[in-house]
């Protein structure tokens, strides 16, 4: 269930999607809050850099395995504008970070993406439990997924 805290942290995420889209890059936008609530880091997306790999997600469990214990990994959420791909989800796995709650899922991005006209994403989209199976995620959420798609249109020149 969505708390809200989760929907105050959730918030963070378009808000760093629309820093990302106003950067000219990709909206996406994640937070990373530790198991006690502390918000422990904070990005968006760099994929404008030609790198497409700088997804905030995978930064962010990057930044979380030098920085943190297991147990603290374990212990953390991640809040995300949109659902990990499977990149990100491997990430996230890998270093044995904690439950994941977005606002949009990987489905409503690639049906937005094609009712735009725009390419569909290079890799498949999986949910993040075919890639990381027995992790905490909850998402989509209602209302704030029509933000996301918005921020999605604007990026891809829609009217």
């Amino acid at each position: 269930m969505v708390s809200d805290a989760d929907l105050r942290h959730l918030r963070r995420c378009v808000e760093l999607a629309a820093e990302a889209l106003e950067a000219g890059d990709e909206p996406f936008g994640s937070v990373l809050v530790a198991g006690d609530g502390k918000v422990l880091q904070e990005d968006h997306n760099h994929v404008a850099s030609g790198d497409q790999t700088r997804h905030p997600e995978f930064e962010l469990a990057r930044w979380a395995a030098a920085n943190l214990t297991p147990e603290q990994r374990a212990a953390a959420t991640v809040y995300t504008s949109g659902e990990h791909c499977p990149m990100c989800a491997a990430a996230h796995g890998w270093v044995g970070l904690g439950r994941i709650v977005y606002v949009a899922s990987s489905q409503q991005l690639a049906g937005w993406l094609a009712e735009l006209g725009a390419p569909a994403p290079p890799v498949r989209t999986l949910p993040i439990n075919e890639v990381v199976p027995g992790l905490a995620v909850e998402g989509p959420v209602p209302g704030l997924d029509e933000e996301v798609r918005e921020l999605h249109r604007r990026f891809h020149g829609a009217s």
